[in-house]
C-alpha cells in the first residue's frame, strides 16, 4: 500500500502534524487544507499521509501570523519549485517585517533611555514655486511603499534638471487625522520651462506658506521629535493653520540614518 493510498483519522493526523482537531476543522472550513476523504455518513475526516507536509508548512506560516488567503496561494502552487519561489517572497517580506520590528524597538529603548534631542525652531516665508511633483490621496498605511516609489520616479524624471530646491514632500491634515488624504512629491525647477512631465510626474504649483521650521538630523525617532517639538512650539505661540505640512530632504532620505529632514509647519504668524 502506497503512501497515497494510506488515510489517517483526524486524530492521529493532528498528533503527527501537531495541529489540533479544532485547528484542521477551521483550516478544512476555509478551504485551506481540506482532507483527502470525508465519510458521508458521520463526517469523519480522514487524511492522506503527505498532507502531512502540507499541515507542518501552515504551522510554521500561522506561527509567524501568515493571514490564511497568503497560505493558501502557497499551498496551491502547483509543483514543488513554484511553492518554494512563492515561499520565498513571503519569507522575504517576513524579515522585513522583522527587521522594521527590531528599529522600532530600538527606537523605544532609545526613547525610554535617552532625553529628546533638543530642536530648534525658525521661521520662513515660503514663496509660491513651479516644481515638478506627483500628486495622490493615500492611505497612510501605504505611505512607506508610495513615497519609496514616487521618490524613484520623480528623482528619474527631473535628475537632471536643475533644481531650484530639496526634494520635498506635502502631507495633508486629513492624511494625519483621517488616515487618508492628499500627498505630494516634488523638487522645485529653476526655470517654468523646466517643468515637463512624464508618467506620474507632472507640473505642480506650491502655494506661498509661513512656516514654523525644524530641522531633523539622523533617525526616524529624531524626525519624530522634530514634529513633536514643532506642534507643541506652534500650540503655545502661534496659530497654526490647516495646510499640508512640508518635509524637505535635505540629505538622504527619511530612514536613512544620517538623513538630514527639514519639516515646515504652516502657520498664521502674528507680526512682534
Amino acid at each position: 500500500m502506497t503512501g497515497r493510498d494510506v488515510l489517517m483519522t483526524i486524530g492521529d493526523f493532528s498528533r503527527a502534524s501537531r495541529l489540533s482537531a479544532k485547528a484542521l476543522r477551521f483550516y478544512h472550513d476555509k478551504g485551506v487544507l481540506a482532507p483527502a476523504s470525508v465519510d458521508p455518513d458521520n463526517g469523519y475526516r480522514l487524511y492522506a499521509v503527505e498532507q502531512i507536509a502540507d499541515a507542518q508548512v501552515i504551522r510554521a506560516l500561522r506561527d509567524l501570523d501568515v493571514p490564511l488567503g497568503e497560505i493558501r496561494d502557497v499551498l496551491s502552487a502547483p509543483d514543488a519549485t513554484t511553492r518554494a519561489a512563492v515561499l520565498a517572497v513571503h519569507a522575504d517580506r517576513l524579515e522585513g517585517q522583522l527587521r522594521r520590528t527590531r528599529e522600532s524597538l530600538g527606537t523605544l529603548r532609545r526613547m525610554l533611555t535617552s532625553p529628546p534631542p533638543d530642536v530648534a525652531i525658525s521661521y520662513r516665508q515660503q514663496p509660491a514655486t513651479t516644481a515638478l511633483g506627483i500628486e495622490r490621496v493615500i492611505d497612510r498605511s501605504d505611505l512607506g511603499e508610495w513615497f519609496r516609489a514616487g521618490m524613484a520616479e520623480l528623482r528619474q524624471t527631473a535628475g537632471s534638471l536643475v533644481g531650484a530646491g530639496p526634494y520635498s514632500g506635502l502631507w495633508s491634515t486629513e492624511l494625519f487625522v483621517d488616515g487618508r488624504g492628499p500627498a505630494a512629491l516634488y523638487v522645485p525647477v529653476a526655470d517654468d520651462d523646466q517643468a515637463v512631465g512624464r508618467g506620474n510626474v507632472r507640473p505642480i504649483q506650491v502655494p506661498a506658506a509661513q512656516l514654523a521650521v525644524a530641522t531633523s538630523v539622523g533617525p526616524d525617532e529624531n524626525v519624530a521629535a522634530a514634529y513633536a517639538a514643532l506642534g507643541g512650539h506652534v500650540a503655545r505661540h502661534e496659530l497654526g493653520i490647516d495646510a499640508p505640512i512640508r518635509e524637505s530632504y535635505l540629505r538622504g532620505l527619511p530612514g536613512d540614518p544620517d538623513a538630514v529632514v527639514e519639516i515646515g509647519w504652516p502657520i498664521f504668524r502674528i507680526a512682534r
